[in-house]
């Protein structure tokens, strides 16, 4: 491809979407920047203060509680406070709960201050997804949300490779820096993100008022999509839990395993956006379904890994689900969310992946102590054929209620654009049906004998 061709892909990629996105993009780029505790906690409490793997797994598990707890929390406070105070909460909370935990010295407290972190750090996550969808046309939503993956994983991959000078250095300036970036997060929601949560009339007010936790939970399609994310996030998150220990009792270094996940990152930041484009206008259900199959096939390949290059084959195959399923699965999402609800919609979203989060650590050591490793790659090509399975179901039944919708809208045009002399000469026909039957019906509900006489 000439240079000419990537810099007209790479306007069109970025245009036409609105100063406000970029403004929010750049906020969610710095916060990942200085996202740095997440990646040497481990090692913080293991290595730094002398602590066992127990522990730091507990430490771990109660940081992930907070977030799936604040995941609800999040989303109604986005509807009932608004969109920008959330997310301005949420990040002053983070900075000051993280920069507490780098004083923390006895285990109770920092297990407690983690849980504080996990609550805070994942609050914002509804408000964020909540804004996007409120300024961004639908048409490019996709599109947006894949930019602003794009950046979680720029900025993700960035902080990975500095948090271990940064850790060689001090331990504290990781936790400070990191506060002292999502302060900065703050500062530019602040001074140049809006509000975006649509103005409400009074009746719109009552209906807003109507859409709790109840009303979600009561969305049979939407919590669905929640259960079949859920079973998507498990597999993914495989990447993290299950390949590390699988590569360990199989022989492979902790270097090992860092070459082969680096490719995750690597990729994602190289293909994001091209496979994007690719992506945008087709058909979501098949998107969907594919990068189920994709996901649970790709990790069900690492049963048959023997070496560095080949786990490093099998991320690649999985790292492609990821890349079609986080904006296409995100875009569900909008699309099934009452405007006035998207909060408390996206919170339960964002909750299916705290709660994947906690579930495989758990699933993970399980199957692997009992079974061995390849009944856990097995067991993520049986779970995403089953979401697959799932998602193709899901979207059908949307797009035959589409249609059913659309065939009313037409009829209904259709009538609008009829004569106003034939419009009236059947309103008068069908009042004058409706009478006939009325009268017919009022006298057989007078006398029921009458009627059934010939």
């Amino acid at each position: 491809m000439s240079v000419t061709a990537l810099r007209r892909s790479a306007r069109e990629t970025v245009s036409g979407l609105p100063r406000e996105f970029w403004w929010l993009w750049t906020s969610t780029l710095v916060n990942r920047l200085g996202a740095f505790v997440a990646t040497f906690m481990a090692l913080y409490l293991t290595l730094d203060r002398g602590y066992s793997a127990s522990y730091a797994g507990l430490v771990a598990s109660l940081h992930g509680l907070g977030g799936v707890i604040s995941s609800l929390g999040g989303g109604v406070m986005t509807d009932r406070l608004g969109r920008r105070p959330t997310m301005l909460i949420a990040q002053v909370s983070t900075a000051l709960s993280v920069a507490l935990l780098g004083f923390m010295h006895d285990p109770v407290a920092i297990a407690g201050v983690a849980f504080l972190v996990g609550m805070a750090s994942n609050a914002s996550r509804p408000a964020v997804q909540a804004m996007m969808a409120d300024i961004v046309r639908p048409e490019d939503r996709v599109r947006a949300f894949s930019l602003n993956y794009w950046a979680i994983n720029l900025g993700f991959a960035v902080s990975s490779m500095a948090a271990g000078f940064i850790a060689e250095f001090s331990y504290l300036a990781g936790f400070l820096i990191e506060a002292g970036m999502t302060l900065a997060c703050a500062v530019v929601v602040f001074l140049k993100v809006p509000e975006s949560r649509p103005q409400r009339t009074a009746a719109e007010k009552k209906a807003a008022d109507e859409v709790g936790l109840g009303t979600v939970l009561r969305d049979r399609r939407f919590m669905s999509v929640v259960g079949l994310s859920f079973l998507v996030a498990v597999i993914f998150q495989q990447g993290s839990v299950g390949l590390p220990v699988a590569m360990g009792a199989a022989g492979f270094t902790p270097a090992d395993y860092g070459l082969a996940v680096a490719v995750n990152g690597f990729l994602i930041v190289a293909l994001q956006i091209p496979v994007t484009r690719f992506i945008e206008h087709r058909d979501p259900r098949r998107l969907l379904v594919v990068s189920s199959m994709l996901a649970g096939y790709g990790f069900g390949l690492t049963a048959f890994a023997g070496s560095v290059g080949v786990f490093a084959l099998t991320v690649c195959v999985w790292t492609l689900a990821e890349i079609v399923n986080a904006p296409t699965q995100t875009g569900l999402v909008v699309r099934l969310s009452p405007v006035h609800g998207r909060g408390r919609y996206q919170g339960m979203y964002t909750m299916s992946w705290s709660v994947a989060a906690l579930v495989a650590p758990l699933m993970s050591g399980f199957v692997i102590d009992r079974f061995g490793a390849e009944w856990l790659w097995g067991l993520c090509a049986v779970v995403g054929t089953g979401a697959a399975v799932g998602y193709g179901a899901l979207m059908r039944s949307l797009a035959a209620d589409e249609r059913a919708a659309d065939e009313r809208v037409a009829d209904e045009r259709v009538a609008d654009e009829r004569p106003a002399d034939e419009r009236a000469k059947t309103s008068s026909d069908t009042s004058a049906g409706a009478s006939s039957s009325t009268s017919a019906h009022n006298s057989a509900t007078a006398s029921p004998e009458a009627a059934a006489k010939p």
